[in-house]
């Protein structure tokens, strides 16, 4: 996939920021050589941060720039719920055995090391720069949310370290990543020895929890002064107050991204890849944590009805920070700046609508969308027919792919062999797996180079439906389907939420017929998988499931009304190790870090 590049909107002005500080200063990806020290010409030197708050703010500015979900990265076609019809895809590589210490295409090593080091470079300089010289109570705020949103990223980037490189070591020992929580400059010893997992965690749930002694729960103006939340009683103006953390500020990360992203690092270092013997806690902590968050928006009922078409045209306007009420909507917890462009459209739709076709789901995925009367197809009482494979099935099914004789911008797609430039045989940019993707697509974009027109979008960083199924499955682990520790909800209540939403059939039977908790974990896995997809989920929650990560691509060929089922795409991965990522194979030779087993 080509991602969108530009992170520049009008709701994020401050973003603007990082071009004058790229022309400014350099920092090496291991953080290892000197900010500029250029000889005494004109030339910017690192002073001016203590000078100009802007350019000092672009040191912070530069960790936003470097987060890991400002764009999808589409990595589903490296499993099993789609490939890819790119020939020369990285993540075709990885997936058919060409994944290595050397050649990863999900590294984030280098880029969460280098924003940590922007953020211990702000953290050093933050207390020193006048912010607003003119007025004491403003040069306060603004030290206190840029502190506190420093705090945060930083919390950010290390889950990200973990999920992508902790693992494993030969002697058994499970790590994470050598943790530099302050500035080193190009003399000091960057040879630090990673630090165990639970060491690491500690340390990234240090930095969220410090984040929240500076942030607002949320940025938006108020009133007056008695709306003010708490911590901030010592405010006497209120436009000050707004100036700083108001509706201008929307977007940067605050108090509640920095609960849910402690949730979410829960959850993680709960599931079965980094707990070992299954401790129970580790779940209680990520569904309390997770609670706690939707209890703010009023729990099972705060669920966003929408929420499923997040990415649609009325959701997207009602989004728009620009203009109404300045609030999102209910779905999206954060996400990136809304932007116009077409590139996603013009990468996934099907080439008789002058796409390039590039994701194509697969058989397994389509295979995992129930019937409309929620029921698995291949469960007893679904009602699924061979021959009609399409007909009474969940509605999410069509809302996220197209299939044979879907319909996409009032045009009919046939997939069908010989059915056109949509055909499973088209082997210039046809479907691989006889489907294309709809998923985070608006169809009023058109890609036809003769009339070519963007319509607005956005990447989202945290969505509520993500911290449901979060609490769903965390719930179910420490306290069973129906068990709801100290909450008002279950996992199956938050699952019936889910399903209903999506337009399951009420009662919903076969919801109500799960009983064991394994079962349940099969159900809310399921739920995940198709809720979440295309996202960016699916890769690392086969892994942290310690799931098989050798099922093979499927697909179909259809042909005189025929259905043949057939392997796409092998998987090679080797589940005895592959379940956690490498540490970039330059990192070992340059620091002797302890490499994960088996890479």
């Amino acid at each position: 996939m080509r991602p969108f590049k530009s992170f520049q909107t009008p709701d994020m002005k401050v973003y603007r920021i990082y071009v004058l500080l790229a022309l400014a200063l350099t920092v090496s990806s291991a953080g290892c050589k000197k900010i500029l020290e250029p000889n005494n010409d004109d030339h910017s030197t690192f002073n001016r941060v203590y000078d100009d708050p802007s350019f000092a703010e672009g040191l912070l500015i530069t960790a936003y720039t470097l987060i890991p979900t400002n764009d999808y990265k589409y990595d589903e076609v490296a499993t099993d719920d789609a490939v890819t019809n790119d020939k020369f895809s990285d993540l075709m590589k990885m997936a058919t055995g060409g994944w290595s210490a050397l050649s990863n295409p999900e590294n984030v090593w280098d880029n969460c090391n280098k924003a940590i080091l922007y953020i211990n470079r702000f953290l050093d300089v933050v207390d020193t720069v006048t912010w607003k010289r003119t007025n004491p109570q403003l040069n306060e705020l603004y030290n206190r949310r840029l502190k506190g949103e420093a705090y945060a990223l930083r919390g950010l980037f290390k889950y990200y370290l973990l999920r992508n490189h902790a693992g494993y070591d030969a002697s058994g020992a499970l790590l994470g990543f050598p943790i530099y929580d302050k500035f080193l400059s190009s003399e000091a010893d960057f040879s630090q020895p990673r630090a165990s997992f639970s060491e690491s965690v500690k340390s990234a749930y240090a930095d969220l929890d410090t984040s929240l002694r500076f942030l607002s729960a949320d940025y938006g103006n108020l009133s007056d002064l008695n709306e003010l939340p708490p911590g901030f009683g010592t405010i006497t103006d209120i436009g000050d107050y707004n100036t700083v953390f108001g509706d201008v500020t929307q977007q940067r990360i605050s108090g509640r991204h920095a609960r849910a992203l402690k949730a979410r690092l829960a959850l993680l270092a709960a599931s079965p890849a980094f707990n070992e013997g299954n401790n129970v806690r580790l779940w209680e902590d990520a569904a309390d944590y997770t609670a706690g968050l939707l209890d703010d928006i009023g729990g099972v009922g705060g669920l966003d009805p929408q929420g499923a078409g997040f990415y649609l045209k009325q959701q997207v306007d009602d989004a728009n920070l620009t203009s109404g009420d300045k609030k999102d909507i209910g779905e999206i917890l954060w996400r990136r700046p809304i932007y116009n462009n077409h590139q996603r459209e013009q990468d996934n739709f099907p080439p008789s609508l002058y796409g390039n076709g590039e994701i194509n789901p697969s058989q397994n995925l389509v295979d995992a969308f129930p019937m409309a009367n929620g029921y698995p197809i291949d469960a007893q009482g679904s009602g699924y027919d061979p021959a009609k494979p399409y007909d009474n099935r969940d509605p999410r099914l069509s809302l996220y792919i197209v299939y044979n004789g879907s319909t996409m911008k009032g045009q009919t797609i046939g997939t069908a062999a010989g059915s056109g430039d949509d055909a499973i045989d088209n082997l210039q940019n046809g479907t691989r797996t006889g489907y294309y993707l709809r998923k985070l697509l608006r169809e009023d974009v058109n890609v036809n180079p003769i009339s070519i027109s963007d319509q607005k979008h956005y990447n989202t960083h945290i969505r509520y439906t993500e911290l449901f199924l979060n609490y769903a499955e965390a719930a179910n682990e420490a306290w069973g389907p129906d068990g709801r520790g100290s909450h008002a909800y279950s996992a199956k209540d938050v699952i019936a939420a889910i399903r209903k939403r999506a337009g399951i059939a009420q009662p919903d039977n076969y919801l109500a017929s799960i009983a064991t908790q394994e079962d349940m974990r099969t159900l809310i896995r399921n739920e995940r998988r198709l809720e979440l997809c295309f996202e960016g989920f699916r890769f690392w929650d086969l892994r942290r499931w310690k799931a098989d990560l050798t099922v093979p691509v499927k697909g179909v060929r259809i042909s005189g009304g025929n259905y043949q089922y057939f392997t796409v795409e092998q998987r090679n991965y080797n589940n005895s190790y592959m379940h956690y990522g490498p540490v970039p194979d330059k990192e070992i030779v340059k620091f002797h870090l302890t490499q994960n087993k088996g890479w």
